[in-house]
């Protein structure tokens, strides 16, 4: 399930929660139960490692890739 990190106007804690999608725009009470919240823009960290190296060289396919620009 997703989180949302969000921010107190009122009192200027930041807190997560986590709600499906389709709850994401709605409001969220911060944990001192101030209702005067925003939701904070997120940034996404991907992790890990790829199972197969990247291809090397021109790659395939689009015009710039596929030798149809000369």
């Amino acid at each position: 399930m997703p989180r949302y990190d969000y921010r107190c106007r009122a009192c200027g804690s930041t807190f997560e929660v986590s709600r499906p999608m389709i709850q994401a725009s709605d409001p969220a009470p911060c944990p001192a139960g101030h209702d005067d919240t925003v939701k904070l823009l997120s940034t996404v960290a991907v992790t890990g490692q790829a199972s197969a190296p990247a291809p090397r060289g021109g790659g395939g396919g689009g015009c710039c890739g596929g030798g149809c620009c000369s």
